[in-house]
């Protein structure tokens, strides 16, 4: 199994409510492209008296959420992969308004974190800025901001409901192909197993496809000369990112060409 059941998750925390001061999981995971039920989660874990935070990094621009109504205490996320910013990208926090104004919680405080009136003046302490601002730790790359305001610019006016919906169909178009070609072909068959979760709501756009050890490298490299990006993780999974922003379903019927080219 590659996969986590929410109600086993539920169950391991609440086994270890006593021990537990922290449930940090990422909201789409990495590798297996699993979006986690992060309301149910984050109850559990403050019914165990932990603190609930998030790694977004797959999840920002990728799936809708709604960190303050589902009382998340913080998150965290990068704006290098789907909010389209490049490689340095700024990262980005979430601290939910009960914790944001509270001067006296241990942070890793930064000097772009301390009130902006008095910065400069150099005194002894930490006099942190309200909000998540008071957890920044330097001035961000100014060249990079542009792009990265370029991007959710876009995504403000796409609407990210919009682009879920999108998304869903997309991927849906990519499972469904998949496996048309590993209904026509034993090889295929036995050779690809997707484990990203078959529910919609168990995924974003990512399709993570385990492959035979033996025809797994080879068929990445025929896919990749065929100018599909595509993403290798050791040790046999190819990853594939239908990107409702800029992907067509054009291109994913242009992956299942070389895909069946493979096998057929």
């Amino acid at each position: 199994m590659h996969t986590l059941r929410t109600e086993d998750i539920i169950q391991t925390i609440e086994q270890h409510a006593d021990e537990i001061a922290l449930v940090l999981i990422g909201g789409v995971n990495f590798y297996t492209g699993q979006y986690f039920d992060m309301p149910a989660i984050t109850g559990a874990a403050h019914e165990a008296g932990a603190f609930a935070g998030w790694d977004l990094a797959h999840g920002a621009g990728n799936v809708p959420v709604k960190l303050h109504n589902w009382d998340v205490d913080f998150a965290v996320w990068c704006s290098y992969k789907y909010l389209n910013s490049g490689p340095g990208g700024v990262g980005g926090a979430f601290v939910h308004e009960k914790h944001g104004n509270n001067p006296h919680l241990p942070r890793f405080a930064g000097w772009w974190g301390y009130d902006e009136d008095t910065r400069f003046d150099m005194q002894k302490g930490f006099k942190p800025m309200q909000g998540a601002a008071g957890w920044q730790l330097s001035n961000a790359q100014v060249l990079s901001m542009a792009a990265n305001w370029a991007s959710l610019a876009i995504f403000e006016e796409a609407g990210i409901e919009r682009l879920r919906e999108k998304s869903r169909q997309l991927t849906g178009y990519l499972a469904f192909l998949v496996e048309e070609v590993r209904k026509n072909s034993e090889q295929a068959a036995a050779d690809l197993h997707v484990i990203t979760p078959s529910s919609p709501d168990e995924r974003g756009c990512q399709l993570s496809i385990l492959t035979s050890k033996e025809n797994g490298r080879h068929l990445f490299e025929k896919i990749s000369e065929r100018n599909i990006v595509a993403d290798w993780r050791e040790p046999n999974v190819i990853r594939l990112a239908p990107a409702p922003l800029y992907n067509r379903f054009e291109e994913v019927f242009h992956f299942y060409e070389q895909l069946r080219a493979f096998y057929l």
